[in-house]
């Protein structure tokens, strides 16, 4: 089985990426209006314009490595509008498992919620709605793979919250790690005693946990 020949979800997926094609403009855009007025709309708010999802290449390789270690579990930090989500959902629904999925900022999850529905993925998918250090705190065991995407300087808190639950042979996929806000994660992760064998591949770190 093969979810992301799904034409619903392939066709999802196409618009989206099309729609986040457009994230550069809008990046400078605001820029200039930040410039102009620094203490303006706060940055919460602002990032809700933004896609920020990982490319088709990025998103068919998540796929992938759910599929090929047959995660059943798989936790998300960071859904923002749902592409990631999407193709890891596509990957639990196909290995017959669950993602859990975090985000906090309204107006995303409503639209991921949306988009979670008309990709026929609600029976594999949930998506927690809020600060996800709070809403994962009662997570259950057994995860098999962990994207962090979410606010960068929160990658190493939500790993120290989620590698308890981690079985032996999880993964561990932590994007845009160049980001500075993202190495003392990056720095933990590659310590010689942190359980895990790592690779960076471009902006992605992939850690497997040994146990």
């Amino acid at each position: 089985m093969n979810s992301l020949a799904d034409p619903k979800i392939s066709g999802l997926l196409k618009q989206l990426q099309n729609e986040a094609a457009g994230d550069a403009e809008r990046w400078a855009k605001r820029s200039v209006q930040q410039q102009q007025n620094p203490s303006g709309v706060d940055s919460l708010i602002r990032m809700g314009e933004f896609y920020l999802g990982v490319s088709t290449a990025e998103g068919r390789l998540l796929y992938m490595l759910a599929r090929s270690s047959n995660a059943t579990q798989i936790i998300e930090f960071g859904a923002s509008y749902g592409i990631s989500t999407l193709y890891l959902g596509a990957a639990a629904r196909d290995n017959g498992g669950s993602l859990i999925t975090t985000e906090v900022h309204p107006d995303k999850c409503k639209a991921t919620r949306k988009l979670i529905d008309e990709a026929g993925l609600a029976e594999h998918v949930t998506l927690l709605e809020g600060d996800a250090l709070e809403t994962l705190k009662n997570l259950i065991d057994n995860v098999n793979m962990l994207f962090l995407d979410g606010w960068k300087g929160l990658y190493l808190p939500m790993l120290k919250l989620i590698r308890p639950h981690l079985r032996p042979g999880s993964l561990v996929v932590a994007d845009n790690v160049d980001h500075q806000a993202a190495q003392p994660y990056v720095e933990a992760i590659q310590a010689e005693d942190s359980g895990f064998v790592t690779a960076t591949l471009g902006d992605m770190e992939l850690s497997c946990w040994s146990g």
